[in-house]
């Protein structure tokens, strides 16, 4: 693909970048074929929401999760579809996934926010703007310049470690946005041409397998902009 193909990424918000990795996951995809085969298949025989036939819908074993050869979803029922204890397909693929939403096809490009609605992600061990953070203690019974100098020291050597590992900065989707076009490229085809480029496309696959929630974490795009 061309430059021009990927021109669109500019103004994508957060939750539109989460889902152009993850619909990039070719388990996600396979999922997604699976899903909508059998979903057709329902709708062929009780019609198609909002006329389905839901009385006879509910009573097909096929209408729930999970998919066939698939795990169990470990999830609070509480916040899923569910009909006489089973969870609804629909909803069982979004939430393995994600999301609350009926699941997106794979092929769709930033689809509008409002088709997009993810659950809120798992939170991390730590926060993560620890990185960012260094915990510092003084000896106020001793000399403070020799302290201040140890301090600086290790702030200077903490800040330039960020830098080497790419992390100078907190990620936010303002200054994240040219390096995930760059990893769309690859994650479509894109020449891999050194070290370099390896390391991002190893990064851009990892997006795709659950690193997707991690965007959710970070500042929104109109958020960046204010």
């Amino acid at each position: 693909m061309t430059t021009d193909a990927y021109a669109h990424c500019n103004t994508l918000p957060r939750d539109q970048w989460a889902w152009e990795f993850l619909r990039r996951n070719p388990d996600y995809r396979a999922d997604y074929q699976r899903f909508i085969a059998i979903w057709r298949t329902l709708e062929a025989e009780y019609g198609a929401p909002p006329k389905r036939d839901f009385q006879r819908w509910k009573q097909d074993p096929r209408a729930y999760g999970p998919l066939p050869g698939d795990a169990e979803l470990a999830a609070p029922s509480g916040e899923l579809c569910v009909v006489d204890d089973r969870v609804l397909l629909e909803c069982w693929m979004g939430a393995k996934w994600g999301f609350y939403k009926f699941p997106l096809d794979p092929e769709r490009s930033a689809p509008p926010p409002d088709e997009l609605s993810w659950r809120p992600p798992p939170q991390p061990a730590l926060p993560p703007d620890t990185i960012y953070q260094l915990d510092i203690s003084f000896d106020l019974s001793l000399p403070l310049p020799p302290q201040l100098e140890a301090a600086r020291f290790r702030l200077v050597s903490r800040a330039a470690e960020l830098r080497r590992s790419g992390l100078a900065a907190p990620k936010t989707v303002a200054n994240q946005h040219e390096r995930w076009m760059r990893m769309l490229r690859l994650l479509d085809g894109g020449e891999v041409l050194d070290e370099e480029e390896e390391s991002l496309l190893r990064e851009a696959q990892a997006l795709t397998h659950g690193g997707y929630l991690d965007i959710l974490r970070l500042a929104d795009a109109s958020a960046d902009t204010k």
